[in-house]
């Protein structure tokens, strides 16, 4: 018993440990690699295709500011306010489910970096307990601007494709820094669904979308405060 114990208590210590040496790192180490690329390719080889990964990291300061807007206009317009869980949303789409509508995500953008970094996707209980762990230190020891610049160098944003510069130069022929209102708007539309949904050959439904992000957008302040203006 006292082997089983102890065994459990280095576990334990092993654990938080490591996971909070790896956060720390990636407060200040490019994210080049995440467990969703990964997948990604095991999908595509068993599809038989050959493994691809668009994929170029940029620092926020080089990402046009109109991306941040459009992204929290779009997925967490409480980002700046809330500390990595927007409840509200939580418990809306709780009682949506009950109640028989269309299931929909209520997961902030911290939330989301959290998954795209560091977990597998799925619907266990042991991944959303995780990925609640994952978001609690990020905010604590990242930060927003540190949690934005991630989590859009790490977001799937096409087949094969992550991360904003490489969709601007994918689909938009320009770089990160340059993508307009409107183009980061179609970026936005795109993100619940990235592999059908396609910002460089968009259907109405994202046209009319972006355009209620572009509105939505006028409501969110610019981010980091701190970038200059187009």
């Amino acid at each position: 018993m006292n082997f089983i114990l102890r065994w459990l208590r280095n576990l334990l210590i092993f654990f938080f440990g490591s996971t909070l040496m790896m956060v720390v790192a990636y407060k200040f180490v490019p994210v080049y690699l995440t467990p969703l690329m990964l997948w990604r390719c095991v999908e595509q080889m068993a599809d038989g295709e050959f493994p691809q990964i668009s994929h170029r990291w940029v620092p926020l300061d080089q990402i046009s500011h109109h991306v941040p807007q459009a992204v929290m206009a779009s997925e967490d317009q409480l980002f700046l306010q809330h500390s990595g869980f927007d409840f509200k949303q939580i418990h809306q789409a709780r009682l949506d489910a009950l109640n028989g509508k269309r299931e929909r995500g209520a997961s902030t953008i911290s939330q989301q970096t959290a998954k795209n970094v560091f977990l597998w996707h799925g619907h266990s209980w042991i991944r959303k307990g995780l990925e609640a762990y994952f978001t609690f230190l990020i905010e604590k020891i990242w930060g927003k601007e540190r949690i934005m610049e991630v989590y859009l160098n790490s977001i799937e944003m096409g087949k094969g494709i992550y991360g904003v510069e490489a969709v601007a130069k994918l689909h938009f022929n320009t770089s990160a820094a340059k993508l307009t209102k409107k183009q980061s708007a179609l970026i936005a539309a795109s993100l619940p669904n990235p592999r059908v949904r396609n910002s460089a050959n968009p259907t109405s439904y994202m046209l009319r979308r972006s355009t209620q992000i572009m509105r939505q957008m006028n409501n969110i302040e610019q981010f980091p405060s701190t970038q200059d203006q187009d």
